[in-house]
């Protein structure tokens, strides 16, 4: 008949006070009971307990009193790596950053302000995430401070003046025009007022509407917003009023109107928009020139990556035409550094 003994060393059964590898596994004395039991369950017949071979000087765990020794020695434990800050995808970069401190205002008086680097890149993180301001990540600072410094640069027109400034230079060899329908989230539509929040209603629900002009190189010159069922073309004498002579406008057919040429032609510039198949006075148009359109389709989903432009989730339209804006400036950023 085989031993008990035999039968430990066969099976990797070994008692609580027996040799582990070479070396006595001594549990530290004190602990309770649910902490042995989790440690290693002991058969109700042999009183064994399973346990895997440890080297020398190894660390077994560690208990109450410190880390269990080996041996009657504590061995050094492994500690892991220290993680350094990881840099988001939607952080500043140096370049950007450099290029867009000088835009921001100037507090040289009063109390020294949180940094405006790490603010900023709060507010980015909840323009690319679309997330509340409340799980704002505590890397950023409190979220009262970012969501302040958001409100607050925009009531004071900070977010309007770096888009002016950034597309200043813009290519004016041609220009184009176009609005995409967006949706309202249902939590953000229980304003009593929303005809003043540019809040509309239309088939798909609750929708608001971006008017933007770009340039030849896809880059927003002018962004507007209206409800959701206001028509593409009602805000074209604004946003077209500043065309230079010699531009080429692009739009698609729900700009054909007489009065959207006339404009344009008083002011030096070619429309070509496709004409409506009801229009009956023939007019010029270039389908190849035409395909070049297309720019400002990408533009509106590059700013769509961005989760709190492509669904609404803000109540006031000033803070969402903000959050666009901001899309767009960032867009800009990159596309200078790009240039390099």
């Amino acid at each position: 008949m085989m031993s008990s003994a035999h039968f430990a060393s066969r099976s990797g059964l070994v008692p609580k006070r027996a040799d582990c590898g070479g070396a006595m596994l001594r549990q530290p004395e004190g602990l309770p009971d649910w902490v042995n039991r989790n440690r290693g369950r002991a058969s109700n017949k042999s009183g064994y307990v399973r346990c895997a071979p440890k080297a020398e000087n190894q660390t077994i765990g560690i208990g109450r009193n410190g880390p269990l020794r080996v041996d009657d020695a504590a061995p050094s434990v492994i500690q892991a790596p220290k993680l350094e800050p990881r840099i988001m995808r939607y952080e500043l970069s140096d370049y950007e950053w450099t290029t867009i401190r000088p835009m921001l205002p100037n507090k040289p008086r009063g109390v020294r302000r949180v940094d405006d680097r790490r603010v900023l890149n709060g507010i980015f993180w909840v323009l690319r995430s679309g997330a509340p301001w409340r799980d704002l990540p505590e890397t950023y600072g409190p979220r009262t401070t970012c969501y302040n410094r958001f409100v607050r640069w925009r009531q004071a027109g900070v977010w309007d003046q770096i888009m002016e400034k950034l597309a200043a230079g813009h290519d004016e060899a041609a220009q184009m025009i176009d609005t995409p329908v967006v949706r309202v989230h249902q939590h953000r539509a229980c304003i009593a007022d929303n005809n003043h929040q540019d809040i509309g209603r239309s088939r798909g629900g609750l929708t608001s509407k971006i008017h933007a002009v770009v340039d030849t190189n896809g880059l927003p010159v002018h962004l507007a917003l209206t409800p959701g069922e206001a028509h593409d073309n009602r805000l074209c004498s604004v946003l077209l009023s500043a065309l230079l002579p010699q531009t080429m406008l692009l739009a698609d057919r729900g700009y054909d109107a007489d009065w959207i040429r006339e404009l344009a032609r008083q002011q030096g510039a070619w429309a070509n928009i496709p004409p409506k198949r009801n229009r009956k006075d023939p007019i010029c148009f270039s389908p190849h020139l035409y395909r070049a359109r297309n720019l400002i389709e990408r533009f509106f989903n590059k700013i769509k990556q961005c989760r709190r432009v492509a669904t609404r989730y803000d109540k006031l339209a000033a803070n969402y035409l903000a959050f666009i804006k901001l899309a767009s400036i960032r867009i800009w950023l990159r596309a200078n550094e790009s240039a390099l």
